[in-house]
């Protein structure tokens, strides 16, 4: 089986995640595509492999060499975005792309002009959508080359290289894929997500991020006799919305900067609920945004009465920048095999997070590598065959450099 017949393969599930649910995983329809994963692993002849009932998948490919050299770990989550619909995914491909739109259906089309990363891509064969759901390839094209990659080296006794762990989650796109992620149980000394966007891309650096939801009560009086007595917690809820800086929104920002972004209101007059995200790479800012957030309700219980505004703020992950530069061999190695595989390094901070974010603070420090896809969680998704190769070439290539590693 090849890359590309592994990973059209993969999309064939629908394993869409859900924020709505508490189980884990979010979707019992996740479990489908991981048992057929955990198969095909047990097929291809790697060792160890294992899944708990969660769908957390473990395996390893066993060391060719007798030196010892460290174990280290490939990962990628499974489930695909809930913005977008990834049932029936009709995958196609487009053999030598001439650089112009392409029409996905009747009506449909990936604009150059609108997606001028197509022009990137040009005399490639791109694997694009029907133009009604999500590709996928985040992280379905991640999950295809670290398995190809094992394949390789499988059938390449000849590159020699130590224990490699491959371990394959759910629920990444709700935010919890690292949740009950077995950093003790996988073992590794680090590891890579694959899950990065087009070629080269190399991310350590991510926002630190918050969640916070505020509450407010009002108070609910026949609108004819309200005067003095009403509190309209649907206006105070505008009123609080309006304190936050416009210029320090997402749509405003970009690189370093960090936002607050509103997620969405539930209001009626007797009761609202705003529900935020909170993000900055620099963790002194990241820490004065959330009190900011904490002394706008405190200002607005000071005009309307206290417990009239509740603000509940939680801390969802780290940058993970503070784990990975006390071990920038890390870093070096990808870098170093990137420039031995012929890929432009494009080294850059992650606007979001990964589960590597998550799985640094628990110990295993995990930056990010492209798997390829581009335009993620919409219908204009699309993914480079070739990119997709030099991403299985450049895990090879990891494997191999950390075989002869010398701390």
């Amino acid at each position: 089986m090849d890359l590309t017949e592994r990973f059209i393969g993969y999309t064939r599930f629908d394993t869409q995640s859900s924020e709505d649910s508490e189980s884990v995983p979010s979707t019992a329809k996740q479990l489908e595509f991981a048992k057929f994963l955990k198969q095909q692993l047990e097929d291809e002849g790697l060792s160890d492999v294992e899944m708990d009932e969660m769908g957390y998948i473990y395996a390893t490919l066993k060391a060719n060499t007798r030196k010892e050299t460290p174990t280290i770990g490939f990962i990628s989550h499974y489930d695909t975005s809930p913005d977008c619909s990834g049932k029936d995914i009709k995958a196609r491909i487009i053999r030598n792309y001439d650089g112009n739109d392409i029409e996905l259906s009747p009506g449909i089309i990936s604009s150059t002009e609108k997606f001028p990363e197509l022009k990137e891509h040009i005399e490639e064969d791109l694997i694009v959508t029907d133009g009604t759901t999500l590709l996928g390839a985040d992280d379905k094209a991640g999950i295809a080359e670290i398995v190809q990659a094992m394949c390789y080296l499988r059938n390449h006794n000849e590159i020699k290289h130590g224990d490699i762990r491959v371990g394959f989650n759910p629920d990444e796109e709700i935010g919890r894929g690292a949740h009950h992620f077995d950093v003790e149980k996988f073992g590794c000394q680090w590891a890579y997500t694959i899950d990065g966007g087009d070629l080269g891309e190399l991310e350590y650096e991510n926002f630190n991020a918050a969640g916070a939801k505020i509450h407010i009560k009002g108070v609910s009086v026949h609108t004819g006799y309200a005067k003095g007595k009403m509190v309209n917690a649907s206006r105070l809820a505008v009123e609080f919305q309006n304190m936050i800086p416009v210029e320090e929104t997402p749509e405003e920002t970009e690189g370093y900067e960090g936002f607050y972004h509103l997620l969405g209101i539930k209001s009626r007059c007797e009761e609202a609920t705003l529900s935020y995200i909170i993000r900055d790479h620099d963790r002194e800012h990241f820490e004065d945004r959330k009190d900011f957030i904490k002394d706008c309700a405190k200002k607005m219980n000071e005009k309307y009465g206290e417990g009239t505004v509740v603000a509940e703020v939680k801390d969802q992950y780290y940058n993970m920048k503070e784990k990975i530069d006390p071990n920038m061999h890390v870093i070096d190695i990808v870098l170093k095999a990137m420039q031995e595989c012929g890929v432009p390094p494009h080294v850059k901070p992650i606007r979001g997070g990964t589960d590597g974010a998550q799985l640094s603070f628990k110990g295993l420090p995990c930056p990010n590598i492209f798997a390829g896809g581009v335009n993620f969680h919409g219908p204009h998704e699309f993914v480079s065959i070739q990119v997709m190769e030099k991403t299985m070439q450049t895990i090879v290539k990891i494997c191999e450099i950390t075989g002869s590693y010398e701390d």
